[in-house]
């Protein structure tokens, strides 16, 4: 019978697909809005990442189908299985998330269309700052639903008024680091027809310490919180994380996502090392991945790590994942062959 600590790989992998097709267009928006001049050295290579959201999408629609397995409040039947009876509703739970997802994926179709013929005349200039302005929206509003959904009512009983903001936050830290990483092999392997510049790694490792500092910011935030108020409902899931099964990638979690980050992107030297960011990209990506597993497969803190699982869901999805951006890339020019 398939347990839900492996089904769980499966649910990460469509947040990792997820954020990684958000990402790319809010990254792109934001440094149009606020006049981001090197936004022009990564603003196509970042929403070619657009061609993610179909396997999104379907990755979706798997998990909803998965019922308890995906969702185990749903098979909740005590004191607290009715702790939010509206939000808790299967129906509406299916309607908001296939909705959202294709709200989120029209307007984000859009913005990559018009930042394609953005300079082409002024009026075009101004329909791309007017979409550009609903994405950060977007992602914000999104991404708090999809954190409450997959990860923050997993426990019924269990709530935080911050959780949401420190998802997205995470996540935009994650896609931040794979854009370094992305853009390494790249170059490296001198796949592009116009290489990305050197100094562009300097200002992603910038947003890399910023969003570390943020999410370091909310992850305690909520901890004190949590740990100041004592209260069972809301502390024995972070003491099951943190003393569980799951203790170790749990603190590796911390470690991985603050601990090695700040510590290197706060020296110069690092900032204007290609190789010193790759690896604290590295570090960065490998701990969210904790994060999202620890959060949602250690509800109870307990279960045994699917590192087969792992390995077969993911290599499939990086697969699928892999072949659908390198088309798109085909398609819009941006690499050889």
């Amino acid at each position: 019978m398939l347990s839900y600590s492996n089904w769980s790989v499966l649910t990460v992998n469509f947040l990792v697909v997820l954020y990684l097709a958000l990402g790319g267009v809010t990254l792109c928006a934001v440094l149009h809005l606020v006049g981001a001049r090197w936004r022009y050295e990564i603003r196509i290579l970042a929403s070619s990442l657009f061609a993610l959201f179909p396997l999104a999408f379907v990755m979706l629609v798997v998990l909803l189908i998965g019922g308890e397995l995906t969702f185990p409040w749903m098979k909740e039947t005590g004191d607290h299985a009715h702790h939010l009876p509206g939000w808790h509703n299967y129906t509406f739970l299916i309607a908001r998330e296939v909705l959202g997802m294709l709200a989120v994926m029209a307007i984000h179709w859009v913005f990559v269309q018009r930042q394609a013929v953005s300079e082409r005349s002024a009026e075009d200039a101004e329909s791309f700052h007017k979409i550009a302005c609903w994405v950060p929206y977007a992602y914000v509003l999104y991404g708090t639903m999809v954190a409450w959904d997959f990860e923050m009512t997993m426990i019924p009983s269990w709530h935080s008024a911050i959780y949401g903001m420190q998802h997205f936050v995470s996540n935009f830290g994650m896609f931040l680091a794979f854009l370094v990483i992305w853009i390494f092999v790249l170059n490296s392997r001198n796949k592009l027809l116009r290489p990305v510049e050197p100094f562009v790694y300097n200002y992603i490792a910038q947003m890399l310490l910023a969003f570390t500092l943020l999410w370091v910011y909310t992850f305690f935030a909520q901890y004190l919180t949590i740990w100041y108020g004592n209260l069972p409902s809301e502390r024995d899931r972070m003491q099951g994380m943190q003393n569980g099964d799951y203790t170790f990638i749990f603190w590796a979690m911390f470690a991985l996502k603050f601990v090695i980050p700040f510590t290197a992107l706060t020296m110069p030297f690092t900032r204007h090392n290609i190789g010193a960011t790759a690896a604290v990209a590295t570090c960065i990506i490998i701990g969210t991945l904790f994060e999202r597993y620890v959060w949602i497969a250690g509800v109870n803190g307990t279960g045994a790590y699917p590192i087969l699982a792992a390995i077969v869901v993911s290599g499939v999805v990086a697969t699928i994942g892999f072949i659908l951006v390198r088309t798109r890339m085909q398609r819009v020019q941006l690499i050889k062959g």
